[in-house]
């Protein structure tokens, strides 16, 4: 990779960490490219060059932050054993440090409601409910029945968007081993219901 391309992919990592910040602080999408570019220590021009408009640097954003979940995920199931291990996996990255702090998890509050007027912001929360439930299905076949383990990871990817909100809202510092923990408690309730 030449140092051209390395400079330029920091650049845009600048930006997109900045299109956070804003947004965290502010608490709404009214935020322009050119406060964005001032955080990142770059100028309006070069942002509206690597992302067009705010939308598509916002919805850059949002990309990044579904594929840091992804990578965590990955990383999380790989190191599991068994479908119990798998589950957990999931959960805690779900709450990993790139996606449950202060500033993504209110940006994460503002996308969703950005969602509801915005088609490219909905499609990437589609994208992650079908991820989210479906690695929670997966890890859940080993422990249930098809239909029950659909139905748990589908209560279990609502409590997790729950946890999320109440943070977003609460004015403590996130802390992820108890949202961690309060998922594992409402996994475990739901599986003890479960016909072997």
């Amino acid at each position: 990779m030449s140092p051209r391309i390395g400079k330029a992919e920091l650049r845009k990592r600048a930006l997109i960490g900045a299109a956070l910040g804003e947004i965290a602080e502010r608490g709404t999408l009214e935020v322009t490219v050119a406060q964005i570019a001032r955080r990142a220590g770059v100028s309006s021009a070069l942002a509206h060059h690597y992302f067009g408009g705010k939308d598509d640097l916002i919805l850059a954003t949002m990309r990044h932050l579904l594929a840091e979940f992804r990578l965590n995920v990955v990383g999380a199931m790989h190191e599991a054993e068994g479908p119990r291990a798998r589950l957990s996996a999931t959960i805690r990255a779900s709450f990993g440090p790139e996606q449950f702090h202060h500033a993504t998890i209110s940006a994460w509050l503002t996308f969703y409601a950005w969602a509801l007027s915005s088609p490219g912001a909905a499609r990437l929360l589609r994208i992650y409910h079908r991820r989210l439930e479906s690695n929670l299905t997966h890890a859940l076949k080993g422990i249930a029945p098809a239909a029950e383990a659909r139905r748990i990871a589908c209560g279990l990817g609502a409590y997790i968007d729950g946890v999320y909100l109440r943070e977003a809202l609460s004015p403590t510092p996130t802390d992820p081993a108890a949202a961690i923990a309060m998922v594992e408690r409402f996994a475990t309730l739901e599986l003890s219901e479960v016909t072997p």
